[in-house]
């Protein structure tokens, strides 16, 4: 991921740290706690493991995303949001909700129900 230099707006910069298809999903599933690279690729249906470490790398280089590496083998690395990956975690929260409000109101809930979320 390439970071701009310049911003006009302090949003471009949260922007750029979370944004594609994949990087909000991962962090819903770290805020569920600590997950094995093996946990994030069973959980988030459709992401290859190529795409699942390039993401995970990038939102670690912003310091959203913190990793513990474990010696042994098989090799064991477990992911974890940071401080700075909380905070953000707040904003796609919000537009969970956010969506899940539309989807409501478009009677489109059976998506809603089969996560537990209505």
């Amino acid at each position: 991921m390439k970071m701009r230099n310049d911003y006009t707006c302090p949003l471009e910069l949260t922007h750029d740290m979370i944004k594609g298809k994949w990087k909000p999903i991962i962090l819903w599933q770290l805020s569920k706690g600590t997950s094995s690279l093996s946990d994030l690729k069973r959980e988030i249906k459709g992401i290859s493991q190529k795409m699942l470490l390039q993401h995970l790398n990038e939102l670690g280089d912003c310091g959203v995303v913190g990793k513990t590496s474990y010696e042994g083998y098989p090799l064991r690395v477990d992911y974890y949001l940071t401080d700075r990956g909380n905070k953000i975690f707040e904003a796609v929260s919000i537009m969970q909700s956010v969506g899940i409000e539309i989807m409501v109101e478009d009677n489109k809930t059976e998506l809603l129900k089969e996560k537990g979320l209505l």
